[in-house]
């Protein structure tokens, strides 16, 4: 496994890809793409096939299966290497998008835990390198699938046709008096920085990642809380960022109508694990459902 940094993140990434999909360890689920207009948002659909869900439902009750962390240690088919002293890169094993990435913690530490500096640093060494979205599911009603602490990265774009990130057009003409935006057209409660770094020193780009996060959980009320000696998270929450921006979204529950949505259904892009789950999409519009399992606005 050679160096990831710098310039081998993306070549260690596709080579242990490979490597994952000749063993079986990464197991992807097969999906059929369909965009829905709504609010000015072309949404990414992903829908399992009816053909599909039998293997689909195996793969889940597979996951469920698996040791209580299988973060710590993980697969070794599926690390695509360290990080830093305190995370490591690991391939989503049951990943809809190709080259989804695990950012997680070498030593457990619960999902509820806040963010800190080892985290960005690790998140901004791996932004450097790819162009991505990065993304944290605060906790399980957030879309959380694992108790041990992970943030992930998906690359750019998220589609194949359209903006990099479905919902960029809104977050074009986020608006406010200082530093903390909001973006008119979404129904929910949230919070916007704009990330202007003169270049992409990872080092430096951590702590100000670190200074726009604790800035956003604040003005969406989302505050410190002892837990065993640990900061964690007063709720629920989503955290989402680009290289230009980052946003975050307190959420009130996991999913609404059966439909389960975690950070990358806020950046457009939604994922339905059976086809009848298009009917209640299609009444609730996409912007619908993300107000149903976000908070109202203030």
């Amino acid at each position: 496994m050679g160096n990831l940094f710098p310039g081998g993140l993306r070549r260690a990434i596709v080579r242990q890809t490979e490597h994952a999909l000749r063993s079986g360890a990464l197991q992807p689920i097969v999906t059929e793409k369909r965009f829905i207009e709504d609010a000015g948002v072309r949404f990414l659909v992903r829908v399992v096939p009816a053909l599909q869900r039998k293997d689909a439902e195996r793969e889940q009750r597979a996951a469920g299966a698996k040791p209580a962390n299988p973060f710590l240690p993980p697969e070794p088919d599926l690390l695509v290497g360290e990080v830093s002293p305190t995370h490591r890169a690991v391939l989503n094993k049951f990943n809809v998008i190709e080259h989804h990435l695990l950012l997680v913690t070498r030593e457990f530490q619960p999902q509820e835990r806040l963010l800190d500096q080892a985290d960005f640093d690790a998140l901004a060494r791996c932004m450097g390198e790819l162009d991505g979205l990065g993304f944290y599911n605060g906790g399980e009603a957030a879309g959380a699938s694992e108790a041990h602490k992970h943030l992930q990265m998906v690359p750019l774009p998220l589609a194949d046709e359209g903006p990099p990130v479905p919902v960029a057009p809104l977050i074009a003409g986020a608006r406010g008096d200082g530093p903390i935006l909001t973006v008119p057209g979404f129904p929910f409660r949230h919070a916007l920085v704009r990330l202007e770094p003169a270049a992409w020193d990872a080092a430096e780009v951590a702590v100000r990642l670190l200074d726009a996060y604790r800035r956003l959980l604040a003005a969406v009320d989302i505050r410190e809380v002892p837990s065993e000696g640990a900061p964690c998270q007063s709720g629920p929450y989503n955290l989402l960022l680009t290289r230009d921006w980052m946003l975050a979204v307190p959420r009130s529950r996991e999913c609404c109508e059966g439909i389960s949505v975690n950070a990358l259904g806020f950046a457009g892009s939604l994922f339905l694990r059976r086809p009848e789950a298009l009917e209640p999409l299609e009444r609730l519009r996409p912007m619908g459902l993300l107000a149903h399992v976000g908070l109202p606005l203030a």
